[in-house]
């Protein structure tokens, strides 16, 4: 199988990060569980100045490695690199979070994924004709058995894939949010995913 999984906030603990940088930086107290859209200048009522500042914060080398991995992450994905399924891990980080973001995965014993950079929220100027950043139209030629995504706006970089299982990290921003259609499932943590994808 091929399998896409998503990198902020389905292997590691992205938000809980932000949220306590968000505290440090500006005095602004949201918890984690209060974090109720992806829109994060909204979900920590940021001026532009300020969001910016916290974006370029939280994507330093030093930021993005103290990330915690999600609990059952690495495990889980091992064990299916072990089965022989092939897995990408697909990231709206811009490219210059790729170097850092390529340390954490193999600090936490998952040198064997591959990891791509694809523009998926017109975040960043991306370098073209590289070997970890994906043009859409070269990630629209990739196939993929299942998705593990925690963000409703990415959701539409699966419409191209009808047979794709979508299997929605739940979170507080997307509890809300009306599952686009069958193939799409709630899961609440890596065991749970690890029980779906056999």
């Amino acid at each position: 199988m091929n399998i896409y999984i998503d990198f902020d906030d389905c292997l590691c603990e992205t938000a809980r990060h932000f949220s306590d940088m968000v505290e440090k930086m500006f005095g602004k107290i949201v918890p984690y569980e209060e974090v109720k859209c992806f829109n994060l200048q909204a979900s920590y009522s940021l001026t532009d100045e300020q969001y910016e500042k916290m974006m370029l914060e939280g994507h330093t080398r030093e930021s993005l490695l103290e990330l915690e991995e999600t609990p059952g992450a690495s495990e889980t994905i091992n064990k299916w690199i072990d089965e022989g399924h092939e897995v990408s891990i697909i990231t709206g980080r811009p490219n210059v979070a790729y170097e850092a973001s390529r340390e954490w995965l193999d600090q936490h014993g998952l040198e064997r994924v591959k990891l791509y950079c694809l523009n998926k929220y017109g975040r960043d100027n991306f370098i073209k004709n590289s070997e970890f950043n994906l043009e859409l139209e070269d990630y629209y030629k990739m196939h993929f058995d299942y998705a593990i995504e925690d963000s409703p706006l990415a959701f539409k970089f699966f419409d191209h894939l009808p047979d794709l299982k979508v299997l929605v990290f739940d979170r507080p921003w997307n509890h809300e949010t009306e599952l686009p259609k069958e193939g799409y499932t709630r899961c609440d943590g890596w065991e749970t995913i690890k029980n779906i994808v056999k």
